[in-house]
């Protein structure tokens, strides 16, 4: 899980996020604590806490004093529409972009998409 050149903390939220667009953690339900996400990967809760921060001042996360930090209701829906976001901005625009140098147009585009779709290539 642990990647160079990425803060632990941004990690551990990242994993979280996942869980949450994955369906694997459900809106309202509780999420790992500090300390549980500290002793599964091994770092400092200090570190754990501040991807969980991350995670609430995003509005993903929130504490309920005295029992933990649970799923935010429409938290699945932010994060979606903040990825998608994030794949048109690293994916879609590069592409573009390369598609005009070659003279491409939309429907050339989106062919040359549906022919890998139906057969990918390894």
């Amino acid at each position: 899980m642990i990647e160079e050149g990425k803060p632990l903390f941004v990690q551990i939220a990242e994993q979280v996020e996942d869980s949450i667009v994955d369906g694997s953690l459900a809106e309202e339900a509780q999420a790992p604590s500090t300390n549980e996400l500290a002793a599964f990967y091994r770092i400092n809760p200090a570190t754990a806490a501040k991807g969980v921060n991350m995670l609430v001042d995003k509005n993903v996360l929130y504490k309920r004093r005295g029992i933990g930090m649970f799923v935010s209701p429409g938290a699945r829906d932010l994060l979606l529409e903040e990825r998608r976001s994030a794949f048109a901005d690293r994916y879609v625009q590069p592409l573009l972009v390369e598609a005009r140098k070659l003279g491409l147009g939309p429907d050339d585009v989106a062919d040359i998409i549906r022919a890998r779709v139906a057969h990918p290539t390894s």
